[in-house]
């Protein structure tokens, strides 16, 4: 028997959307949650171009799925088809399920077919959450190489896991559900460079923020998730957390011309972020890997506050990461800046939403 994964059967994490019979997840932390009650179930999925020979570097999207909150399968879609079976049992048993995109959009997609249950079982989506977070970022949001402590080694989607952000972190210990938009190495004006002198105006997230997502992959007979509009009705944050602003320092440096070019986009930017999240508090963040944009980030907080009367934006700094404790891959933040970056934003946001 087959489960059409609709909000009828399942609870959506994140920018998870149908398209016919497919579901289409293409941002980190994005999947689908439910309870079944039954001896064993079948997830189908399909892997994009990113699963085709050649092997594009083992940059495969990885996906976890969790059994009453423990993580059974941790693995990457690296054919066009793939079959789980989880929850397999010699009696009939109730248990959550939960599927997790732990690696980004930019580099790998996934589609999920119908749920495969025998006959007499059941699927029922889990209740929603007390509170809703969307979280704005880039590779620290997405949990870049958090699975890979040697800072020479470059991004691979198998040391990315998201559910080791602070991120996740945040949402999880406040009891929240989740929407994360978040692409590595892009920014506010520009997306990293190795050299100060190239802008990248390409790799900018305000280019996409109202869509599914960017990627370079792409899944059979379904259009670029760039192309797709996101309704943000369908998800209606209580606060939404904005990281942006370390690959836009790569761009800026010193330069306050640069640096005032980035303050007036995210000024611009949070009007963006306002129209489509109308009653949420916004919080800006900034420091994990470096704060040198920090007062620039205050001044775009403050230039819209002034021009907008709304008082519902507020700035919070996280601690730059202990480089004494070591790095992950391309020197990104161990799991343990993680938490504690988790821990301050954690701490912000119950004593501005009275949580």
């Amino acid at each position: 028997m087959k489960i059409l994964l609709n909000e009828k059967n399942v609870k959506y994490l994140g920018r998870a959307l149908l398209f016919d019979s497919t579901l289409f997840l293409s941002l980190s932390g994005s999947g689908f949650e439910f309870a079944y009650t039954g001896r064993g179930l079948k997830i189908n999925l399909i892997g994009g171009s990113a699963a085709e020979p050649p092997e594009n570097d083992g940059n495969y999207a990885r996906i976890a799925v969790y059994v009453d909150d423990i993580r059974v399968i941790d693995t990457q879609v690296s054919s066009r088809e793939m079959t789980l079976c989880v929850a397999e049992s010699d009696e009939t048993r109730t248990s959550v399920i939960r599927f997790v995109k732990l690696s980004e959009c930019a580099m790998s997609l996934v589609g999920v077919k119908p749920l495969e249950i025998n006959a007499g079982e059941t699927v029922k989506p889990v209740p929603a959450k007390a509170h809703k977070l969307e979280f704005i970022g880039d590779s620290i949001t997405c949990g870049y190489g958090v699975d890979d402590e040697d800072p020479l080694h470059p991004f691979k989607t198998s040391t990315e896991d998201v559910t080791k952000s602070y991120a996740f972190k945040t949402a999880r210990a406040l009891g929240a559900d989740y929407s994360m938009f978040s692409t590595s190495g892009y920014g506010i004006i520009s997306g990293y460079t190795g050299d100060p002198s190239v802008k990248m105006p390409s790799q900018r997230i305000p280019l996409f923020y109202r869509s599914l997502g960017f990627s370079y992959d792409l899944l059979p007979d379904l259009p670029s998730p760039m192309d797709i509009p996101w309704d943000f009705k369908r998800f209606r944050p209580d606060a939404v957390i904005i990281n942006l602003g370390t690959n836009d320092d790569s761009y800026c440096q010193e330069d306050q011309a640069r640096q005032a070019e980035y303050a007036a986009a995210y000024t611009e930017f949070l009007k963006t972020v306002r129209e489509c999240n109308p009653d949420a508090v916004i919080f800006c963040i900034l420091g994990l890997m470096g704060d040198r944009l920090f007062p620039w980030m205050c001044k775009a907080c403050e230039d819209y506050k002034a021009s907008s009367q709304d008082d519902r934006i507020f700035t919070v700094h996280l601690d730059e990461q202990d480089t004494s404790a070591g790095y992950v891959s391309d020197y990104h933040p161990l799991e343990s800046a993680h938490e504690k970056a988790a821990q301050t934003l954690i701490s912000e946001i119950k004593k501005t939403m009275g949580w």
